[in-house]
């Protein structure tokens, strides 16, 4: 290919001098040109004024005009302006026990002047919401909850200077259709499977506070454009310690957080979420995941727009059990996992025959494979592991939870329960350990191994929670204690978005080809 060819191809302008109109298909044509031909220079002199002055082709100012107009581009929209994202209080996420339906938690900061929220994190639904003009709200009192030191907070609209209802005319109000007028103040409810649980009220406008992660020496604010919701009226396990403060739907559909981050250009159209041994985490925006991790394709269905993902096989230990496979639900909202009845069944009757230990029951856990511990310690289990297609395996690091007696661990469950449905749910406690990358721009699960500290490490993304963290964690053991006893939380609703958000951006090794193709054409100009 000739330099000419390779430069024709860099930089082309389109103008519509002609539209033909085919009567019977309405195929367009138009005529492509240069931007610095005779003919565009012509039409700019006749609009503006003056001469024409038209350039020598592959001269010096040719090339200078060229070089400019490109590095103007280099500097659009045309990749996310940050490499990482995370919120102004930290990337950090906290298990909050008990008290708050053993979630992941992580503080935000919301409006002008921002106000924290401590929202649960929820792959399983899209809309952010936080208590607001509260008329059926759970208690926000630090007091009624034994791992807070400080009282939560209520959303005010006329509280905030950035924050602008949205109307019932606008593209993202499912329930426009219900308004009287389209001026009206669109209202929001999602339903949630279980526990009658729900949340309703108003969706807003305002600004959500978050960091770059660029560099650490150039750590930028961000004051991110979003839709939530003003969450009026809660129900079943919002009332009761599950997410009092709100939570953050991180789905596919477009009103969840991550589809209006990509959508305005803040980052890539993906996030993850790693969840430690000890039961702390972290989330970033934008972060597709280290080259060597594993990934599997997320399923798009009809039914449920969420992270659906196909498994061929479970495995315990090297033995693989036959006709176990199934879809399930990736879902932070859930803390335990859920299997298929028929899946269920195989899998803890291999579990039982494998594990060295005396089944037993222990009274206020919902599980049914328990074993005594034959030590104090924390107990050797068989390995549970997922097989993908191309020969991808997922292997849970801790597939059990440890019961805790007055002199230590007394006994451990499979912390694994069947469900009616033909899709199961991965729970938190599978993913503990790794580091989970959502990558809706390429419709792939990731997942590598990862302490979270090593996300730490990497200068590009700094870390560091804000001073004086407000909540003192609850030890493993004051979360496996008897006493308090573990509840399955609503398993996250699905809001009926039927597409994900979609954009176009320049990925980082599209912008590095790019550079190289921009320095080669410099050096082209020059031989000229």
């Amino acid at each position: 290919m000739g330099i000419g060819t390779v430069l024709g191809v860099l930089t082309v302008v389109m103008m519509a001098v002609g539209i033909d109109k085919a009567e019977a298909a309405e195929v367009f044509s138009a005529k492509l040109m240069h931007r610095f031909s005779e003919e565009v220079t012509a039409v700019r002199v006749s609009r503006n004024g003056g001469e024409a002055g038209s350039l020598r082709k592959w001269s010096s100012e040719y090339c200078r005009r060229l070089l400019s107009s490109d590095l103007q581009r280099q500097k659009m929209k045309l990749g996310p302006q940050f490499e990482y994202l995370f919120p102004s209080q930290g990337s950090t996420t906290l298990p909050l026990g008990n008290d708050f339906g053993w979630l992941h938690y992580t503080w935000i900061d919301i409006g002008t002047p921002n106000v924290s929220f401590l929202v649960a994190l929820d792959t399983g639904s899209d809309l952010l919401w936080v208590p607001c003009d509260c008329m059926q709200c759970a208690p926000l009192s630090a007091s009624y909850y034994s791992s807070l030191d400080k009282d939560l907070s209520e959303y005010n609209p006329s509280s905030s200077n950035s924050s602008r209802v949205v109307p019932c005319s606008h593209r993202l109000c499912e329930l426009g259709s219900n308004c009287k007028s389209p001026k009206e103040p669109c209202p929001y409810t999602v339903n949630y499977d279980t526990e009658d649980t729900s949340t309703s009220g108003l969706l807003v406008e305002d600004i959500l506070h978050l960091v770059s992660g660029s560099s650490a020496a150039s750590k930028k604010f961000v004051r991110a454009p979003i839709m939530m919701g003003c969450g009026s009226k809660q129900s079943g396990g919002y009332l009761s310690g599950v997410a009092p403060d709100g939570l953050m739907g991180l789905g596919l559909g477009n009103i969840s957080i991550p589809s209006f981050l990509a959508k305005a250009g803040l980052s890539q159209n993906s996030f993850s979420l790693c969840f430690n041994d000890d039961d702390t985490g972290r989330i970033f925006f934008g972060d597709q995941g280290i080259a060597s991790q594993h990934t599997t394709p997320i399923l798009s269905s009809a039914e449920i727009n969420a992270y659906i993902i196909g498994v061929e096989t479970t495995c315990v230990e090297s033995a693989c059990v036959d006709q176990t496979n199934f879809k399930a639900l990736v879902d932070s909202g859930t803390s335990f996992t859920f299997l298929p009845d028929t899946v269920y069944q195989k899998l803890v009757a291999e579990f039982n025959r494998q594990v060295n230990a005396t089944k037993s029951n222990f009274e206020g856990y919902p599980w049914q494979y328990c074993y005594k511990s034959s030590s104090q310690e924390s107990p050797t289990t068989p390995s549970l592991s997922l097989k993908f297609t191309a020969n991808n395996s997922f292997v849970i690091i801790n597939p059990v939870f440890i019961v805790y007696g007055s002199q230590g661990a007394v006994g451990f469950c499979l912390a694994v329960q069947r469900t009616d449905s033909d899709i199961g749910t991965i729970g938190q406690n599978f993913m503990t350990g790794y580091r989970m990358v959502f990558d809706r721009e390429n419709m792939k699960l990731g997942w590598s191994r990862s302490t979270c500290k090593d996300l730490i490490d990497d200068k590009r993304m700094p870390v560091t929670p804000s001073s004086g963290s407000p909540n003192p964690l609850p030890t493993t053991e004051q979360q496996s204690k008897p006493n308090g006893q573990a509840v399955t939380p609503a398993v996250a609703g699905r809001t009926t978005s039927k597409s994900t958000a979609t954009s176009n951006f320049l990925l980082p090794g599209q912008f590095y080809i790019s550079e190289m193709l921009l320095t080669f054409w410099i050096l082209a100009c020059m031989v000229q």
